[in-house]
């Protein structure tokens, strides 16, 4: 089957889904590659394609590989994902070099949405996205996820901001740049491994149909650019907001002391947090990202029937 852009290679699975205009939910690949140890990782990967086929949708996980944007990935893409040194870390800024010097790219939640929409899915799970990291007024160190969501058309299932960041300011850029950002059954924006960051959510609405007719609503009225639907991880699984923010200025310590910056900044930060939580952050992320699969597949059933009738 020919892809919906010519740069794009689709699997048939995907591909068709496309055609029929079935439900489909894309996913990021830097998840795989530099948020989680191996083999966790690949395991995670499995298992949330797996939860979005059985909730009646097609997963899309999304690489470039070997300078080939591809739109679906197989079992052995996912365990080169997970264990290869030669994966780079790619935002929508790197996608023009990775992709005409042929090389590996995991894709970030930026380039994640503008492939996806390229191929012409609109719905995108992720762990938690990008935005201000904390001294942000020293460093300008802030996410092109930020951007993204302001240009693309692609709804974001996530867990929040990564508590890792400057939450307040991350929600401010939001504001600014115009991304409607909707709690999916809470009045507060989640902190990723907490369901409580001390922020009100600026919407909220309780079901996956409504998160549909809002998407609709959007892109029907010309507004450009994504929708970040924040969704708490489930009560179960949380490390309270408490616990886990002195570990964080912890690990940002040690950051600081080793110099680390840039791109590689969340990647040292999460590795650096699970082993001084001695893997229960691991495991909260684990469970947020399958919890965050479980709504994005329902959301995107909802809006392929919305536009269906």
């Amino acid at each position: 089957m020919t892809a919906p852009h010519p740069d794009l290679v689709l699997t048939d699975e995907v591909a068709q889904a496309l055609h029929d205009h079935s439900p489909v939910v894309a996913l990021e690949s830097t998840i795989i590659s530099h948020g989680m140890p191996f083999p966790q990782n690949v395991e995670m990967a499995t298992e949330v394609e797996r939860i979005i086929r059985d909730g009646g949708a097609v997963p899309a996980t999304i690489a470039v590989l070997d300078g080939i944007p591809r739109i679906g990935l197989t079992s052995d893409d996912l365990h080169l994902l997970a264990t290869s040194p030669d994966v780079s870390k790619i935002s929508t800024r790197d996608l023009p070099y990775t992709v005409s010097q042929r090389t590996h790219g995991a894709t970030t939640v930026a380039s994640t949405m503008r492939l996806a929409a390229l191929a012409g899915i609109s719905v995108f799970v992720t762990g938690g996205i990008g935005g201000v990291h904390r001294g942000a007024e020293r460093t300008y160190d802030i996410s092109a996820d930020l951007t993204e969501l302001s240009l693309t058309d692609v709804a974001v299932v996530s867990a929040g901001v990564k508590s890792i960041l400057d939450i307040g300011l991350t929600l401010e850029a939001l504001e600014t740049l115009g991304v409607p950002v909707v709690a999916y059954g809470t009045d507060e924006f989640p902190a990723f491994f907490s369901r409580a960051s001390g922020h009100p959510a600026p919407m909220t609405l309780d079901t996956p149909a409504e998160l549909a007719a809002m998407m609709a609503a959007k892109w029907r009225l010309g507004l450009t650019g994504g929708i970040a639907i924040v969704n708490p991880i489930p009560v179960e699984d949380e490390i309270p907001a408490a616990d886990i923010s002195v570990i964080i200025e912890q690990a940002i310590a040690d950051m600081d002391a080793q110099g680390v910056h840039g791109k590689e900044a969340t990647p040292f930060l999460l590795g650096r947090i699970v082993e001084i939580t001695e893997g229960a952050s691991l495991t909260a992320n684990l469970a947020l990202v399958n919890n965050n699969a479980r709504l994005g597949t329902q959301v995107a059933r909802e809006y392929a029937a919305l536009l269906a009738s």
